[in-house]
């Protein structure tokens, strides 16, 4: 069992997206974390309005990762020009996972973040 990772662009295409919903499926047997900060990208890109039954429905699939000063301070540090990407990063290092998925193409070329590894999907495991 891995602790994995997902960055706002799979989470997003695990709760919303058709065919990807089959996301969810392929890591169950998995720990899978998300950034609070993902919630709030889902909630502002689709103009969801809070309390919303399906968003509780989704909060309860997966760990939430931390967000917190100290990972902010991170963040702010690298180790990318993007914050919302560090913050991502640095919330799945705090809560050490051992899988950061993503589509982002600048991530990937990082191939690691300390002994977290990052890919686009989960065939590794």
């Amino acid at each position: 069992m891995a602790k994995i990772f997902l960055d706002a662009n799979i989470f997003i295409d695990a709760i919303h997206r058709a065919p990807e919903k089959h996301i969810l499926e392929d890591l169950e047997g998995n720990v899978i974390y998300v950034s609070p900060l993902s919630f709030h990208i889902y909630c502002y890109t689709f103009k969801i309005k809070i309390p919303n039954k399906k968003v509780y429905e989704q909060r309860d699939k997966f760990q939430l990762a931390g967000l917190s000063e100290t990972i902010l301070n991170q963040a702010l540090l690298g180790p990318t020009s993007d914050l919302e990407d560090n913050i991502q990063l640095h919330s799945a290092i705090d809560a050490e996972c051992d899988l950061f998925l993503t589509q982002d193409d600048k991530l990937l070329d990082l191939i690691f973040f300390g002994k977290m590894r990052i890919h686009r999907t989960i065939d590794m495991l």
